[in-house]
């Protein structure tokens, strides 16, 4: 889910979705994958220039984007979605001159310990053998979109930006995760926790690890019999605790963490042994899922 928060960015995406064929070549492009325009053309009866108009604001508005591949006469502009859900927030929009944001690919973990079922994978195809814990040390796994595994952890190195003088005041990652069953189970509850540097920030239990239809990026090689897509989650630490879409999981605040300019910030995800549900974890990555987007950071800082 796409929170839109500045007015910028909320005028031009209601303006993207303001007329309805534009809101059907966004239903297409997300049952079509790789629909092209001449496609969405035959399919709403209108012309390749109208087709180009709407897709011009679409882009505008971050709402597509698109995929080169050969074509009868050169290359073809085929089309994706990005995003197809959204949140308004008109209150709390953020002070540019007070956040920083980056984003951080599934595959870059700096350290893991993990048991089967495991796996990776990038776009195209497995990375090593599924359930062999040693390719999360192949070098390729830095193009993973999408890994998951049973017990465990893998943790990340969070990019720290404060300069002297500014203080953290909250820090929010947004991230496409689910369970981790044999194949796919849409009830498979899992108690996957998060902490910071060692200290934990508290656990959220995924529903399930779903299947039985493709995810809107999840590639057609992909086996139907295994999980394709999670749920968005947002997961903020602030001075009040952590949340989870706005629901408290933890009285651990942002203070605790005691991430100072120049501290390291390692965010790790678990599945502990000892959990009440231990049922696995599957995050998805760029190009795998329903939402496009790897692990999403924002932290927002007073001076």
């Amino acid at each position: 889910m796409r929170t839109l928060k500045t007015s910028k960015e909320i005028v031009t995406v209601a303006k993207a979705l303001s007329s309805e064929n534009r809101i059907q070549i966004l239903q297409l492009i997300a049952k079509n994958k790789d629909i092209n325009y001449n496609e969405l053309a035959s399919a709403l009866n209108i012309t390749n220039g109208t087709v180009t108009h709407h897709m011009k604001i679409l882009e505008e508005a971050d709402l597509v984007e698109y995929k080169y591949a050969p074509g009868v006469r050169g290359s073809q502009k085929n089309c994706m979605i990005k995003d197809y859900q959204f949140m308004i927030d008109i209150l709390s929009a953020p002070d540019p001159g007070h956040m920083y944001e980056t984003e951080i690919p599934i595959g870059n973990f700096t350290q893991y310990s993990i048991a089967p079922t495991c796996g990776l994978a990038n776009r195209t195809a497995v990375i090593g053998k599924i359930d062999d814990p040693r390719y999360f040390a192949d070098p390729g796994v830095t193009e993973a979109a999408i890994l998951w595994f049973t017990k465990g952890f893998v943790e990340y190195r969070i990019p720290n930006y404060l300069e002297k003088g500014q203080k953290l005041s909250e820090l929010q990652l947004s991230f496409e995760i689910s369970s981790e069953a044999p194949g796919y189970c849409d009830t498979w509850p899992s108690d996957i926790y998060f902490s910071v540097n060692g200290i934990s920030l508290g656990f959220w239990t995924s529903p399930g690890d779903f299947g039985g239809e493709k995810g809107l990026l999840t590639p057609d090689w992909w086996d139907p019999n295994w999980n394709s897509y999670g749920l968005l989650k947002l997961l903020t630490i602030n001075r009040e605790g952590t949340f989870i879409d706005g629901g408290k999981i933890s009285d651990t605040n942002v203070g605790n963490l005691a991430i100072e300019p120049g501290s390291t910030v390692l965010f790790r995800f678990s599945v502990p042994e000892d959990a009440k549900h231990v049922g696995g974890c599957t995050l998805f990555g760029k190009g795998f899922g329903n939402y496009n987007q790897n692990i999403k950071i924002r932290a927002l800082f007073i001076d």
